[in-house]
């Protein structure tokens, strides 16, 4: 039975998801506050963690820097209202396995769930395929990105990928992998934001038996586990300063020496580094080294954001309705008309791993073959039409089908206020209305 930590203030709330994931099979204590949370983690190892994002003595973040802190790695929830979103996407960024959004839906907390605490026990057993679940693109950014990646994935080269986050950037680096003279080794990936000040060196370059307090045993780092292969180095600015003085050290002279050891040991070993931050900045700030950060910028790949290759969102949508048709077992095969619009109006602040769960959410939800608005969020229709400054949408791109229908429900959403809809379906106001007269619409 899969131990589940539920940190909530809400005591119905609390008293519902107790009842729920008991009669799941999974045993639930909770605790209404971070301070309770930390000493019960002290006390007893948990399968996993839903923690509300806002809580009385701070915030869910609070707890997750907590744990990264003492290298603790079960996988955390967060449970956030839709207005938080860009807070959870930050949760993302340090460490939590996934979000999800107020008011919860009970089939789509368990699929989650029984996704975190399947991961944790199948990762060390059943690692990733090298380029599995990965999808090109065909825009003009997407199109240029990929030649980036056949151009310098059969080098020696060491890569920087820098992106916002959620938008694919370990897909990137296993995609070189998968190109590479390396393919047949090994691919590890580490998230240096998880890795605590003080067992950061521990886990990239191994230690010895006795050499700090909690070294039971010799333990073997990543680098050399990685040798032949290829090293992934995710968010590689969280690195702190000493860290970033070995792995120089280790990029230069092609060795590493466990801690408390006197041998050093050679390796072999690609890098790969990912940023979601301006490194150069850092840089300047003098929290980044400047040698370091030339050695792993041999060559710097930037990864656009979704909101920058609307050109590309059908195809992610019909890639992400497969991945989900198959682990859900539906048979969705298209989303509407009045979804499209949504999905492409919306500004996607996780970038694809949200539209990948966005779409997991809706698949799992729809009951036929078509994902309708009603299983969307209400939350993200509501903040669609209530940012009109920056329309990604063009009327053009319907190839007039159901156009009548579109302006129709597009002016239904914005009260009829013209400027704002002509806005919203990138045309100008006079566009708008020589196509008010073509249909015939009153408003």
């Amino acid at each position: 039975m899969a131990n589940i930590l539920l940190v909530e203030d809400d005591k119905t709330f609390i008293q519902i998801l107790q009842g729920f994931l008991t009669k799941h099979g999974y045993e639930v204590d909770a605790k209404n506050c971070i301070k309770d949370a930390v000493v019960s983690i002290d006390k007893k190892e948990y399968d996993l963690i839903l923690l509300d994002y806002r809580l009385p003595d701070g915030v869910g973040l609070d707890l997750i820097a907590s744990l990264r802190a003492k290298n603790i790695k079960t996988p955390v929830i967060v449970i956030t209202s839709f207005n938080d979103i860009r807070t959870a996407v930050n949760a993302l960024k340090m460490g939590a396995f996934d979000y999800i959004t107020k008011p919860v839906i009970p089939d789509e907390l368990l699929m989650i769930i029984n996704e975190a605490i399947s991961k944790k026990e199948t990762k060390q057993k059943n690692p990733p395929k090298e380029s599995a679940q990965f999808v090109e693109g065909n825009s003009e950014k997407s199109t240029q990105l990929n030649d980036y990646v056949k151009l310098v994935a059969p080098t020696e080269v060491s890569v920087i990928i820098q992106g916002e986050s959620g938008t694919g950037k370990e897909h990137i680096a296993r995609n070189i992998h998968a190109l590479s003279k390396r393919c047949k080794e090994s691919f590890i990936a580490i998230d240096c934001g998880t890795l605590s000040t003080e067992l950061a060196a521990s886990e990239l370059f191994g230690h010895v038996k006795g050499s700090f307090t909690g070294a039971l045993h010799d333990k073997k780092g990543q680098f050399e586990t990685a040798d032949k292969g290829t090293f992934f180095l995710d968010e590689v600015g969280n690195l702190s300063y000493d860290v970033q003085v070995k792995l120089l050290r280790t990029l230069q002279e092609k060795v590493i020496q466990p801690i408390g050891s006197n041998r050093t040991v050679k390796i072999d070993v690609r890098i790969i580094a990912a940023t979601n931050e301006d490194l150069l900045q850092k840089v300047k700030n003098g929290s980044f080294r400047e040698d370091l950060y030339h050695r792993l910028n041999e060559f710097k790949i930037h990864v656009p954001a979704l909101r920058q290759r609307k050109g590309d969102l059908m195809q992610f949508i019909q890639h992400f309705i497969a991945l989900s048709n198959a682990e859900l077992g539906r048979n969705v095969t298209r989303v509407s008309d009045e979804v499209m619009q949504i999905l492409s109006l919306y500004e996607w602040p996780g970038n694809l791993r949200e539209l990948k769960n966005s779409i997991k959410r809706a698949v799992l939800l729809t009951k036929g073959d078509t994902i309708e608005k009603n299983v969307l969020p209400e939350e993200m229709i509501l903040e669609t039409f209530a940012n009109p400054s920056e329309p990604e949408f063009d009327l053009k791109a319907l190839h007039g089908t159901n156009e009548r229908e579109i302006i129709i429900k597009t002016l239904q959403e914005v009260k009829y206020n013209k400027s704002k809809a002509a806005r919203l379906l990138n045309i100008d106001r006079k566009t708008l209305y020589l196509k008010l007269a073509k249909y015939n619409i009153e408003g």
